[in-house]
C-alpha cells in the first residue's frame, strides 16, 4: 500500500512546497498556496499492457535530423487552420480557452463533425443526449465522430486503445481525474497529471489532442500556469456577449505565428466562418456622418478595413473625459496631446470618446491616422467621404510616419472599392497600374487641409 503524502501547491503558478506559506516565492502572489493530498504510486504507461518497450532516443546532429515538412490534419475550417499555422500537427496538444458560453464546445464539436478523420469527442460536462441535440442543430449526420462521456483518464485510454482515433478532443481538462493522484478533479495536481498523461499519449502515438480549458474571472486559463507551458498551442476564443462575432487568437504556437486572427459569427446553426472581416467591421449607413473614418489594418497576414468612430463635445463638468473602446487609452491621450501641441487644435477642454466598431481590440499603429481624422471630423462636424481610408502612424512631432506592408493595405482597399487611401510620403511604394488614388501626406496639417478646407 503506497503512503499518502500531503503537499502544497500555488494555484497561480503551480510551484510545489513542503509546507504552507503566505506568499509564493516564485510568482510573488499572496494567499494562493493550498494543501492537496497526493498519493504516490508506481505509474503505469497510458497503455494497459506493457508488451511494447518504448525505444529510447539518441542524440543527433542538426544536419542528421529529418527536416521535411510534417503532414498536418486539415480541420476543414479555414479560420482555425490560419490560426494554427496550416492545420493540426500530429502529436500536438492544443489548449482552447474562453469565457463560459462563448462557444468553445460548439466550435470543437462542429469541427469534429466535419472532419474526414475518425474523431473521439470526450465530454466530462455534458451527457451524450445533450451533445446529440447540439450536433443535430449544427450539421448533418456523420459517422466519423464518436462521443464518449467519461472523466477518468484510465477509462478514456482503454477506449482509445479500442477505437484508435485519429484526433482526440477533451471537453474539458478541468473535469478529468486520474487514479494516480488522490485529489478532486480541477485541482492543480489533477490538471497537471492528466495533462502529462495526454502529452505522453499524443507524442507516442502521433495523435493530435485538443483540450478545452476554463478561464478565471480575470481572463486567465484556470489551473497552474505550467499547464500553458506543457501544451504546444494555446488558443483564446473571445468575444462580447452583446455581439454575435467571435475572435480566435493564438497566445502560444510552437508550429506557427501567434499574430494570426480567426473571426466567426455565432448563428443558430453554429459558428460561421467570416472570410471577409471588413463586412462586420464597417457599418452600413445611408448618409455620411461626421466622426467616422476607415483604417486599413493588418492582423497577422490578414488585411482588413476597420471603422473608427469618435465623438468630441464640450466638457460639461469642467474636467474633460477621455474614453476609448478597443483602442489603447494612453495612445489616445498621446494623439490628443500631439493635436494640441503640434497641430494647434484646441481639444484640452473637450470630451473625447473613441470606439473601434465590431467589438474588437486593435494594436496596429497604422490606425493612428484614422483616429486623428475621426477626431478632427467630429470636432469640425464635417463628414469624411466614405470611400476614403487611412494607413499611417502618428509621431510625437506631428509627422505622419510610414507603416509596414503598405502595399498589401493598398491592395485590400482597392479590392473593397475605396477610391483614395492616405499614407505617409515616406513609404516606399512600387505599385503600378492601380485604380485607387494614393495620397501621400507628411504632417497632420496636410490631412486637415485636404479634408476640412
Amino acid at each position: 500500500m503506497s503512503k499518502v503524502k500531503t503537499t502544497f501547491f500555488c494555484q497561480n503558478c503551480g510551484t510545489q512546497y513542503s509546507k504552507w506559506q503566505g506568499q509564493c516565492s516564485a510568482c510573488k502572489e499572496w494567499n494562493t498556496i493550498v494543501e492537496e493530498v497526493v498519493q504516490k504510486e508506481n505509474k503505469k504507461d497510458w497503455k494497459t499492457t506493457d508488451s511494447k518497450i518504448s525505444r529510447t532516443s539518441k542524440p543527433l546532429r542538426v544536419s542528421e535530423i529529418d527536416g521535411s515538412q510534417e503532414m498536418r490534419f486539415n480541420t476543414d475550417d479555414n479560420e482555425l487552420n490560419r490560426v494554427l499555422g496550416g492545420g493540426l500537427v500530429p502529436g500536438s496538444l492544443t489548449l482552447l480557452g474562453g469565457e463560459p458560453g462563448i462557444g468553445k464546445s460548439t466550435l470543437l464539436l462542429q469541427i469534429s463533425l466535419k472532419l474526414p478523420y475518425k474523431t473521439l469527442y470526450v465530454s466530462g460536462e455534458e451527457s451524450q443526449k445533450q451533445i446529440k441535440m447540439r450536433a443535430e442543430r449544427i450539421t448533418s449526420k456523420t459517422d466519423n465522430c464518436l462521443i464518449l462521456t467519461e472523466t477518468k483518464t484510465q477509462n478514456i485510454f482503454k477506449q482509445i486503445e479500442t477505437i484508435e482515433p485519429d484526433i482526440v478532443i477533451i471537453d474539458s481538462i478541468q473535469t478529468l481525474h486520474s487514479d494516480y493522484i488522490e485529489s478532486s478533479p480541477g485541482s492543480i495536481s489533477q490538471i497537471r497529471e492528466c495533462t502529462a498523461e495526454l502529452i505522453k499519449f499524443a507524442k507516442e502515438t502521433a495523435t493530435p489532442v485538443l483540450l478545452i480549458g476554463h478561464i478565471t474571472k480575470d481572463g486567465t486559463i484556470a489551473g497552474p500556469k505550467i499547464l500553458e507551458h506543457m501544451v504546444d498551442t494555446v488558443l483564446q476564443f473571445e468575444g462580447d456577449r452583446n455581439y454575435v462575432y467571435r475572435i480566435l487568437r493564438a497566445l502560444k504556437n510552437r508550429f506557427g505565428s501567434t499574430a494570426e486572427l480567426g473571426i466567426y459569427e455565432m448563428q443558430g446553426s453554429g459558428l460561421r466562418e467570416v472570410s471577409n472581416p471588413s463586412e462586420i467591421l464597417i457599418s452600413k449607413k445611408d448618409e455620411e456622418l461626421s466622426g467616422t473614418s476607415i483604417a486599413a489594418s493588418i492582423e497577422g497576414m490578414r488585411p482588413f478595413m476597420i471603422e473608427v468612430q469618435a465623438l468630441v463635445s464640450t466638457a460639461v463638468y469642467g474636467t474633460p473625459q477621455r474614453s476609448a473602446t478597443g483602442y489603447n487609452l494612453k495612445r489616445l491621450n498621446m494623439i490628443l496631446a500631439v493635436l494640441e501641441k503640434r497641430a494647434g487644435f484646441r481639444l484640452g477642454a473637450k470630451d473625447v470618446f473613441l470606439n473601434i466598431t465590431g467589438g474588437i481590440s486593435i494594436d496596429d499603429p497604422a490606425i493612428d491616422l484614422a483616429v486623428v481624422t475621426s477626431i478632427l471630423s467630429s470636432n469640425e462636424d464635417v463628414s469624411i467621404p466614405s470611400d476614403y481610408c487611412f494607413a499611417a502612424e502618428i509621431g510625437l512631432a506631428g509627422e505622419i510616419r510610414p507603416v509596414t506592408r503598405v502595399e498589401q493595405r493598398i491592395h485590400e482597399a482597392e479590392k473593397l472599392g475605396f477610391s483614395t487611401i492616405f499614407v505617409s510620403k515616406y513609404n516606399k511604394i512600387s505599385l503600378k497600374n492601380t485604380q485607387i488614388n494614393i495620397q501621400l501626406v507628411a504632417k497632420i496639417e496636410d490631412i486637415a487641409v485636404h479634408l476640412f478646407e
